[in-house]
């Protein structure tokens, strides 16, 4: 087998960075996931068997999610799972691998190997067969890997091989009623012809002039809403970078050496349609953007200055056991001036520095105990906060949020009113229709001079395959609909849609048929796979609580 991996294994396959990026950190990702406690308690046990890995040892835990991360790269051509799924996929992938030695499954033979490595999605092309080239690219990028080799490979596709054959005796041959096969080709291959009118909610205007009764009934039913956050009040001590700019010295060789380090970003663009008309200058380049790399480096220079300078203002505090009371004179001996921010919550942040949520982050770790803040970079500066007050959660008073809740109110009727409007019109269209109107036409009728309504009519189509430019959240409410039917109104985001199944065409549901057939195995194969997973995850929940640690 590695002969012919060695005569194959070069493959194009971009992904394959991707691939090594995430071996280096899934091991992190799994050591502190909480879910299933893989390194949770590290500090507190020095092992945890689970099906001969220790999960205690982050050599294990690097080894099991890397080598399922190159297994779900090579089965799926992409990084398909993230997360709580990947940690799932490790974990039962190497639960089988211990059913597989415990059953005593043979390895594959070198044809056996062979076929199963053409079945990888990584390595298909674009008609979803194998491709040679892709895979013989593929090898290529071997060669140079530092933590991924052949033999890595081989090692895992085995393991999956005898993974699949494991997961095939635990999912059975997956039984499946008749009555599900029928429904699902029913929902899946029935051809659809439908008109679908779009309403323009924005366009639905219905007078809404709420009392003063009305509107305290809604504050106090939804006060909820208008409850004031926590939020703290600080002051700060700003160093911009724009006061130690004049410290900055810059030789030559640093000026080249930024520029270099940064090519996209002083390099100017190739306008020559053909970049071969018009050989490039370095030279003449870097003589051009020298200005702009010289200001860009000169300020990046002075922000670390900036930051330096806020960094001594904070370790000054605490070496010189500065207490609150006694910070003014402290700054005042440093010729430094504190100055107020505007009480802010955590989510909003100060509105003296927007876009710099950290600051909102750090200012709420700050107490009456830790009172100022390590320095902290913004845009243009580096400051120090102090600790004022911190102003707990609160309702509001009507009169405060007055405004905030004559909007809600209004929105909410207003919502209510479009539903209530849409049964109406439906109960009209469907008159209309009854008249030999047609859809579009009995549409605009009722809608005339109340909302902006456009009709579209789409055509044959199936679940399987719907238009690409129609709301998935229509496609729920033709199972419903039998033809010449129309729906109730359904709301999306800020349009409503009346859908009329023009026309609806049965597939073959003859068990003979060949969609069946193939509809029969797909359902068959879901539930077998359903089968073998919930045996998997039953069986790593009870090799994980085998060493669960104790609770404190």
């Amino acid at each position: 087998m590695i002969t012919w991996i060695q005569r194959y294994f070069q493959h194009h396959f971009r992904i394959i960075f991707g691939v090594l990026l995430f071996v280096t950190i899934v091991s992190f990702v799994l050591i502190y996931s909480p879910s299933s406690g893989i390194g949770r308690a590290e500090r507190h046990v020095t092992s945890r068997p689970f099906f001969g890995l220790n999960l205690a040892s982050q050599e294990d835990q690097r080894r099991l999610g890397g080598d399922a991360m190159l297994s779900v790269n090579l089965q799926a051509g992409y990084m398909a799972l993230e997360g709580a799924q990947m940690e799932e996929y490790a974990l039962n992938r190497r639960a089988a691998l211990y059913l597989a030695n415990q059953l005593h499954v043979p390895a594959p033979t070198t044809v056996e190997l062979t076929d199963f490595l053409k079945t990888m999605r990584a390595f298909a092309g674009e008609d979803g067969q194998f491709d040679a080239k892709r895979y013989a690219t593929f090898r290529d990028s071997l060669k140079t890997s530092p933590r991924l080799t052949e033999a890595d490979v081989s090692r895992v596709l085995t393991e999956d091989w005898r993974g699949q054959k494991v997961r095939k005796l635990l999912g059975g041959p997956g039984y499946v009623l008749p009555r599900d096969i029928l429904n699902q080709l029913t929902r899946a291959e029935s051809s659809w012809t439908i008109a679908v009118s779009t309403l323009d909610y924005a366009s639905f205007s219905p007078a809404i002039k709420p009392s003063e009764a009305e509107l305290t009934k809604f504050f106090e039913e939804n006060s909820f809403r208008y409850e004031i956050p926590s939020r703290v009040g600080v002051t700060y001590v700003d160093f911009p970078a724009a006061n130690f700019v004049s410290q900055v010295k810059l030789t030559d060789d640093e000026i080249k050496a930024y520029y270099d380090a940064n090519p996209t970003r002083f390099t100017p663009p190739v306008t020559a349609k053909d970049p071969k008309e018009k050989k490039a200058d370095p030279a003449a380049e870097f003589a051009t953007a020298r200005p702009q790399v010289v200001a860009a480096l000169t300020i990046e220079r002075a922000q670390r200055l900036a930051a330096k300078a806020a960094s001594d203002l904070s370790i000054g505090l605490y070496d010189g056991k500065v207490t609150a009371s006694g910070v003014e004179a402290f700054l005042t001996s440093r010729k430094l001036t504190a100055r107020k921010l505007a009480p802010f919550t955590r989510e909003a942040g100060p509105a003296e520095f927007p876009g710099a949520p950290e600051l909102a982050n750090e200012a709420f770790k700050l107490d009456a105990n830790r009172f100022f803040s390590d320095a902290l970079p913004t845009a243009t500066s580096a400051v120090v906060l102090f600790w004022q007050e911190t102003l707990p959660s609160r309702k509001s008073l009507f009169a405060e949020v007055r405004s905030s809740v004559l909007a809600d109110y209004v929105e909410n009727e207003k919502r209510k009113q479009f539903v209530e409007y849409g049964k109406r019109i439906h109960a009209q269209i469907e008159t209309r229709l009854k008249a030999d109107e047609t859809f579009e036409k009995a549409v605009a009728a009722v809608t005339s001079g109340t909302v902006k309504a456009e009709t579209k009519t789409f055509a044959p189509f199936t679940l399987r395959q719907p238009p690409q430019d129609l709301d998935y959240s229509i496609l729920g409410a033709l199972e419903r609909l039998n033809r010449g039917q129309v729906s109730d109104l359904i709301i999306a985001k800020d349009k409503g849609y009346l859908v009329q199944a023009v026309e609806k065409k049965m597939p073959d549901l003859s068990e003979s048929s060949e969609q069946y057939t193939t509809t029969k195995t797909q359902l068959a194969g879901s539930i077998a796979n359903f089968n073998s997973n919930s045996y998997l995850s039953e069986l790593v929940a009870q090799e994980l609580k085998k060493s669960e640690p104790a609770a404190p």
